[in-house]
């Protein structure tokens, strides 16, 4: 099992596909692990040597004893590609993911090709995702009702019952966490709601495709919008379906793939 020596503690990580292929980092979101995302990078291996980790606190990797901001999971990222060797790489940040992408890419603008930013937003006046903290706050009981709306704006009980691609989604299994697990969440939370990169996304100069799904209730189409603006090589693409977008939209996975593969 890759590992990386962190000042925190031990960073886990994994390449997948042909090392002579392009170089695609991928970055996952809040709450999941290197081990929840491996079967969603078949069509990237294809095409890309994909490095993937485990955000500090998740999966494989330690929980850390103390806070950290958005610009200390930045430090990660690029401590890992130097580590792997990677002059020069691709980046696909998904949701919480598309935020640490965006400090990334602002602090080593140079060394990004090209870039997506899926389901995700900017913070500050370019406006924040849904605050998932507070969801998590809620009783077990709260956050079932509220969770499905907050996934995809169209998920009334009536919509879902007549839908089956819904009821996949919402039956998906999500396991309790306690103990360092909960913690490593918590930590993630706290960092994540504090995430605020507007002021910096002018320095970001490669191509970017800005992917939203047209009915997201945690990243509205409406923030993705407002990030593309203010990159300055960007464009807004909308899908069909919510925050799982890419699950529901068969066409999303293969244009963010051409686009990252141009």
């Amino acid at each position: 099992m890759p590992t990386l020596d962190r000042p925190w503690g031990r960073l886990h990580f994994d390449s997948f596909g042909d090392e002579q292929s392009v170089r695609l980092l991928y970055i996952n979101g809040s709450g999941s692990r290197l081990a929840d995302i491996v079967p969603m990078l078949g069509p990237f291996t294809k095409r890309f040597q994909v490095l993937a980790f485990d955000h500090r606190g998740m999966g494989e990797s330690s929980v850390p004893e103390n806070e950290y901001a958005m610009s200390d999971l930045a430090d990660d990222v690029i401590v890992l590609v130097d580590h792997v060797g990677w002059t020069r790489f691709r980046v696909f940040g998904i949701s919480f993911g598309g935020m640490v992408a965006q400090h990334v890419a602002a602090r080593i603008p140079e060394r990004i090709e090209r870039m997506v930013l899926a389901c995700t937003s900017s913070g500050g006046a370019g406006g924040s995702s849904y605050p998932l903290h507070e969801l998590y706050a809620l009783s077990d009981d709260e956050r079932a009702q509220r969770f499905p709306t907050v996934l995809d704006t169209r998920f009334t009980p009536e919509f879902v019952a007549n839908d089956e691609m819904a009821r996949l989604l919402l039956s998906a299994p999500r396991p309790m966490l306690t103990g360092e697990a909960k913690r490593g969440l918590d930590l993630q939370m706290n960092a994540r709601r504090h995430h605020d990169a507007f002021d910096l996304l002018p320095s970001i100069s490669c191509p970017v495709m800005v992917a939203a799904g047209a009915t997201d209730g945690i990243a509205p189409p409406e923030n993705c919008q407002r990030l593309a603006e203010r990159l300055p090589n960007a464009s807004c693409r909308e899908f069909t379906g919510g925050h799982m977008f890419m699950l529901q939209d068969r066409s999303a996975t293969p244009a963010i793939v051409d686009f990252l593969a141009g």
